[in-house]
């Protein structure tokens, strides 16, 4: 009987360890975004992205960054570069609009499946200028990311339209590119 239940017990952790061993997980380098140049500036640490059962972890570990709420978002295209508007060349515009395959053309936060898929939850940053608390984007995958660019903007998101578009976050700050291969990390 203590046998059976031996072999119950290593075959449910195995399941566990082998559960915990495939869930997808990708690390995104994360720079300050400039009107110049390629647009990439300096690094500012990164965002590891995770599958749970309930959603995408991201988790960032970021520096020089200023304090307070800052929105977040998947955008379009893996591209931090600058992009010319209105005779003005706008930082980290080359990676588009956010992430929005059902053409939804709307913002609503990363909780109401009527939005943007790539509306994530803004993110915390202490008095030290440092992002390290975790958040949940229960709608999202590692594997719906790949290939794409994570965007934190200048103020916080309001998961609306109005007043302001997009969350009222005005201008993009930083931004990363997420590798698009399984293998990459």
């Amino acid at each position: 009987m203590l046998s059976k239940i031996f072999i119950g017990l290593v075959s449910a952790s195995l399941i566990v360890i082998a559960t915990i061993a495939q869930a997808a997980t990708v690390t995104i380098p994360v720079h300050l975004v400039t009107s110049t140049d390629n647009g990439i500036g300096k690094a500012i640490g990164s965002i590891t992205a995770t599958d749970t059962d309930h959603g995408l972890l991201l988790t960032p570990n970021l520096n020089d960054l200023s304090p307070g709420i800052h929105g977040m978002h998947i955008h379009l295209f893996p591209n931090c570069g600058p992009k010319a508007e209105n005779d003005k060349l706008v930082p980290g515009g080359a990676a588009g609009g956010h992430l929005d395959p059902n053409n939804t053309n709307k913002h609503l936060g990363p909780y109401n499946n009527q939005g943007h898929l790539g509306d994530l939850p803004f993110i915390y940053v202490n008095p030290q200028g440092k992002a390290t608390h975790p958040v949940l984007a229960p709608r999202l995958s590692v594997f719906q990311i790949r290939g794409h660019s994570i965007i934190i903007h200048a103020g916080g998101d309001n998961y609306s339209d109005k007043p302001k578009p997009l969350g009222g976050g005005g201008a993009r700050i930083a931004c990363g590119i997420i590798p698009s291969a399984k293998f990459a990390n």
